[in-house]
Formats: C-alpha cells, structure tokens, sequence
C-alpha cells in the first residue's frame, strides 16, 4: 500500500524576496519530515516533494498562506517508499532553465489546453506536436506522432526552434504549434519563446503529461510508453502508478528490464548507455561504491553516502559525455563549412 504522497507544483509568479523565503520553507518541511527538492527564483518556485500526506499538506498550506502562492496548484501522486532521501530548497536565476532573457512564461505563456481536450488538438493534422522534454526522457514515452527535438537540457531548446524555423524545419511555416512536458512548467516558457519569435498558435498541455496521465483513461489515450520522473520512482504510468524502470546509478539514465539484461549492465557501475563514457578511475570509485552500498543490504541498512556522491558522480560524468558530444557535434559542421 502506498504510504507516502509526492505533490509536484509549480508557479510563475513574482517573488522579491525569494533568497528570505529558503530557510523558513526548508524548516517547514523538516518540521512535518517532508522530502524533496524546491526551487525558488525571482520569478517563482517550482519542485517536487514527498512524505506523509498530512505533512505534506502543511507544507502546501503554509507556501499558499503566502497571498502571492494562494492559487498554487500541485499534482498529487503515491508512493509505496519514500522517493527522496533529503529536503532541498535551492536559489536560482529561474525555476526552469532556458537561459534567454526577457522570456515571460507568467504573462506570455501559450494557450492552456486541458487533458480532455489534448487528442482532438494533437489528432489535427495542421498541428505540430513537439516534446520539449530531454532525449532520455522521451526515450521511455511519448505522445503519438510527437517530435523530439533530441535535446540533452532545455537550454538546447531555443537553438532547436531557431534551425526548425528555418526553410525544410519542422516548425517553418507552421501556423498551429503544441507543446506538452513533464508538469507543464518547460511548455508554459516554451511556448512564451515561441511567442516571442513570432508564433501565434501555441498552445500547451495544461498540468502536463503526469496531469493527463492521471485523468484520461488509458483507453482513450494517446500517450505510449512510461513518462520519466525526477525521483527515486523513476518512472509513473497511467493513474501514476510507478512504472518498471530503474535508475542506472553511474550515468542517472532510466533503465529497461531489457537494459538490465545487457551484457553491458553491472548494476550502479554501467549500463548500456554510459558503459564507455567513464574512465576506469570513475569505473573503479563507482565498484567500491556500490560494494559498500550491498553491504549496507546485507545489514539492512540505508547507504547514505549514495545519496549525495552518486549523483555527484554521476552528474559529472554525464557532464563530461555531454561536452564530448557537442565538441564532436561542432567539429563535424565545421568541417562541413569548408
């Protein structure tokens, strides 16, 4: 039996004074032993949290006890164990990372489309469908006909739209644009940049894909596949079950039951997707690592260290194969100039 409820909000709104309002929040949610990750910016918050559903409630109440977030809405989901391990509450420049400037999503953003209304707008075929979601995230589900721009962070995204503008792109000429992300949060300022290169139609899944998830019956949907999430669930299905997927713990890439039969799988060291993107220091630190995390089994006991170091880990190896690929990527148009 589920025992934990995970509430993902968001909110586009003007916050000031946002650096004051981290240690109060983060006190809340230790208070009412509430876990997850919040994000606070100038221009809003945005983040997932998880725990008991009465404490999970008092941290919802106490962020709409601010007049500013009184109309927050969240996305409500269970879980069977915890899908956090600690509570995190972040400053950043934007709750959603673009990186263009004078990109408005609270006053620009597209038009709101609601779940039930989401198969006839996407079964239009003057319509272009796109996922504005990462590549390993669509990898594992989808809309029916939808494009993926094949973008490894959203800051990739506003070039992506740039070159499909372009004669022979997907978006050239196209008068009607729809968008769909995780939560909605990713749609809500891409379709704001939209906006402002001069698209008219843009419209946006409201509430995102977890929200159609949770009120289409799977009978008439058009979603396939699972749809990623970014905690220890890894993954949710219809009615936001948690799906089958698992997390490689040395690339932080979701993993198929196919994945794992891999002869490239050695669980928390490589996987299909990133067994020849770590040196063998990497290789050897993560080994001793995950030897100490099945000792911790064998005790019965939670690793603690995986939480912090494993993500460490793997973030800067990902961030190494990523900087790789763009440096092969440049070199090969560059080549293609001469």
């Amino acid at each position: 039996m589920a025992r934990y409820l995970v509430a993902a909000l968001y909110k586009f709104v003007t916050l000031a004074d946002y650096q004051a309002m981290q240690a109060p929040l983060l006190a809340c949610c230790e208070a009412h032993q509430v876990k997850g990750t919040l994000l606070l910016a100038e221009e809003g918050i945005n983040g997932t949290i998880a725990g008991p559903e009465a404490g999970v409630q008092a941290v919802l109440d106490y962020l709409r006890s601010d007049a500013r977030l009184a109309e927050l809405e969240h996305k409500a989901s269970w879980a069977p164990e915890m899908p956090f391990y600690r509570m995190k509450v972040k400053l950043k420049r934007e709750i959603v990372t673009m990186g263009v400037p004078n990109v408005h999503a609270r006053t620009m953003a597209g038009t709101y489309v609601k779940p039930t209304e989401w198969n006839q707008l996407i079964d239009d075929p003057d319509v272009v469908v796109v996922d504005t979601r990462n590549d390993y995230e669509v990898a594992i589900g989808t809309f029916a006909h939808a494009i993926n721009p094949h973008t490894n962070s959203f800051t990739e995204f506003p070039q992506w739209v740039q070159d499909q503008s372009l004669p022979g792109g997907a978006l050239h000429n196209k008068s009607k644009v729809a968008m769909f992300c995780t939560g909605g949060i990713r749609c809500e300022k891409s379709t704001a940049y939209l906006r402002s290169q001069g698209f008219d139609q843009v419209y946006h899944l409201d509430g995102g894909i977890l929200k159609y998830l949770e009120t289409v019956d799977e009978a008439d949907s058009l979603w396939d596949g699972d749809c990623f999430v970014f905690d220890e669930r890894v993954s949710v299905k219809h009615g936001l079950v948690p799906g089958n997927y698992e997390l490689c713990r040395a690339c932080r890439l979701p993993l198929s039951l196919q994945d794992k039969l891999s002869e490239h799988f050695v669980e928390g060291v490589s996987c299909p997707h990133c067994h020849d993107q770590h040196t063998p220091e990497q290789k050897q630190r993560f080994i001793d690592r995950q030897h100490q995390i099945e000792l911790a089994r064998q005790r019965d006991e939670k690793h603690i260290g995986e939480r912090v170091e494993v993500k460490k880990m793997a973030y800067k190896a990902r961030q190494d194969a990523l900087r790789a690929k763009a440096l092969a990527k440049q070199a090969a148009k560059d080549k293609a100039t001469k």
